[in-house]
């Protein structure tokens, strides 16, 4: 767990605020209407604290804190429109749906409703079926908001559905139809209308409309089809359809009804099973288009947050919900969503692997090497999740028994096309060259480069090795600086390049990339220790110095890659007496600083 975030927050509410301790407690008492709030810490807090932290927490999408934070500050001060819609956003994003419908609530009567606050009224009255309120709600010839097509989108859609729930299924298909007719909207809106066709038994034209290439290419889409199918008696139509999907093999989903399908089982059309299922997929629909952009919206999370809130079951909203929060960083909300996928018994290896990395990311390397062993016990043919077993041993520097792992990856993508096996194969070179048998390694890494020869991060990797062991020198330099063209501004590499020139004593041509790998990465006790080395040999001694002494102040002790003992030796003897004692001057100088494990090269 990350704790460095919320306590940035918590740090702003303590200075800034009177009465702090109490907000350490904030979360632990209950606190559902924001005039509650007011009568209990009105006393204690001031504005500026909690808005500030609020502030902080919703940049660092520290969810949970923003919205305790914001509710306070809209404690003191509950006429600040901007403060309520924050407040709302953090509700949501938290997951705090039951407490974002009051509030939401609370701000329309008081008339500083939001688009949000209106968006979260109507998932309401969808949750509670009162179909009615929300026709009157979504009333186009009452709208007094100006016309903008994304929104006046979902709102029909969300209509059409409401229509749906009212028992005008008629008036329904007409107004999605009507939709429809706008080119770049109609793939969307026809897979609507298909499961609103097939709801109500019309499973003919819904299987027509499911027939475009685009009209519900994804999950739920090609299992509502084969469920449609299944309707008809085309069994063997909705069986090849499963079995032509690519990656079919990680979906449990698919795979059991493919399985029902051909044993001859009954299969029901339960892709949606309500109007209220329908509505959800229109916020899941918007979570994903949302979501896709170049840019995530913020409002992606807070779809996905409503889809699951309104359909529970629906597996594809909640692991879009763990994936978002995963993006953003915030790795225990995710696995609440994860773990509750897991409770209900609809985690998918898509979704286990997408959790071993959140676990990963967040340091419990325990919790997700058991995950990862625990999805390789459960689907030993999945090559992907042998390959998440090895990372994660690899990345504890387990390198030996990475090896295996990525063995057994590789086995099974053995007839799988090439750009599929250079990332096991790049990643088994990296675990073999550091487990000390680099003729497999290099094998390996040669293979990888075969395949995708222009990835630098592999480049550098085989390049340097051979650099460090004093091989193919004139091919090494090539890769790299082949490497450095691929990726001008990365630092590593550009450190690589500088230490190929010290490694053949083309000292003067080291400085440049060394220097340029300094300016983007300044705190990196290595870097500055590698520059120091090559001002020495270049005759600029002081400046030696001054980087080696800035390489010690760097907390060099965390880098397992330095040797401050080895540096302090340079600050007292010399770079050369060092060199001396040592013996093979240029092959230990690299050793020796750490340079020759090249760790940086994956992740």
């Amino acid at each position: 767990m990350n704790l460095t975030r919320p306590n940035l927050a918590l740090t702003l509410a303590l200075l800034l605020s009177l009465g702090a301790p109490a907000a350490l407690h904030a979360q632990d008492r209950p606190s559902p209407r924001p005039e509650d709030e007011a009568k209990e810490s009105a006393p204690v807090f001031g504005l500026a604290g909690p808005y500030l932290a609020a502030r902080m927490a919703a940049a660092e999408s520290d969810y949970r804190a923003a919205a305790r934070y914001f509710a306070q500050a809209v404690a003191h001060d509950p006429g600040d429109a901007y403060l309520a819609d924050s407040a709302l956003v953090a509700f949501c994003s938290a997951g705090e749906i039951e407490r974002g419908v009051k509030f939401a609530a609370r701000m329309e009567e008081r008339g500083d409703s939001t688009e949000l606050s209106r968006l979260v009224r109507s998932a309401d009255l969808v949750h509670q079926g009162d179909w009615d309120a929300l026709l009157e709600r979504t009333d186009p010839e009452k709208s007094t908001r100006p016309h903008r097509k994304d929104r006046d989108l979902m709102v029909g859609m969300i209509r059409a559905w409401a229509l749906m729930g009212a028992g005008r299924a008629s008036d329904a298909m007409v107004l999605l139809e009507e939709i429809a007719k706008t080119p770049d909207v109609a793939p969307m809106v026809n897979y609507h209308l298909a499961l609103a066709r097939a709801l109500v038994g019309d499973y003919e034209r819904a299987a027509t409309l499911l027939e475009g290439r685009v009209t519900g290419a994804h999950v739920l889409g090609f299992m509502a089809r084969a469920e449609i199918l299944a309707q008809l008696e085309r069994r063997d139509e909705a069986i090849a359809l499963l079995d032509n999907l690519p990656g079919l093999e990680a979906e449990p989903q698919l795979l059991a009804l493919r399985d029902a399908l051909k044993a001859g089982e009954p299969v029901a059309f339960d892709v949606v099973r309500t109007p209220a299922d329908g509505v959800a997929q229109v916020f899941l629909t918007f979570a994903t288009a949302l979501a896709s952009n170049p840019n995530p919206e913020p409002l992606s999370l807070i779809h996905a947050r409503l889809a699951s809130w309104l359909s529970p079951e629906m597996t594809e909203a909640r692991l879009m919900t763990a994936q978002l929060l995963q993006e953003h960083q915030q790795f225990d909300l995710a696995e609440e969503e994860y773990e509750t996928l897991r409770r209900k018994g609809q985690m998918r290896p898509v979704a286990e692997l997408a959790r071993i990395d959140a676990l990963s990311q967040a340091d419990r390397h325990d919790e997700a090497e058991k995950a990862a062993l625990s999805l390789t016990a459960a689907y030993p043919e999945l090559p992907q999740a042998w390959i998440a077993l090895g990372d994660l041993l690899r990345q504890q520097q387990k390198f030996s028994q990475a090896v295996p792992a990525y063995d057994k990856a590789l086995t099974l993508l053995a007839d799988a096309p090439d750009q599929a096996r250079w990332f096991p194969l790049y990643a088994r070179g990296i675990a073999l060259e550091r487990a000390g048998q680099f003729d497999r390694a290099e094998k390996d890494l040669l293979a990888a480069i075969e395949i995708r020869p222009d990835q630098a991060s592999l480049l550098n990797y085989l390049g340097y090795s051979w650099i460090d062991r004093g091989e193919n020198l004139d091919r090494a330099l090539e890769l790299i600086r082949r490497a450095v063209e691929l990726s001008p501004d990365d630092g590593y590499i550009l450190d690589s390049l500088a230490w190929a020139y010290f490694r053949l004593g083309r000292y003067d041509e080291a400085v440049a990339p060394m220097e340029k790998a300094i300016g983007t990465m300044a705190a990196d006790p290595l870097v500055n220790d590698h520059l120091g080395d090559i001002y020495w040999m270049n005759g600029r001694k002081r400046e030696a110095e001054t980087q080696w002494k800035r390489a010690l102040s760097l907390n060099p002790d965390s880098n397992d890659d330095v040797d401050p003992e080895r540096i302090r030796a340079k600050l007292e003897r010399g770079l050369d007496a060092v060199l001396a004692e040592e013996g093979d001057e240029a092959s230990l100088a690299v050793r020796q600083a750490g340079a020759g494990d090249n760790p940086r090269a994956l992740d």
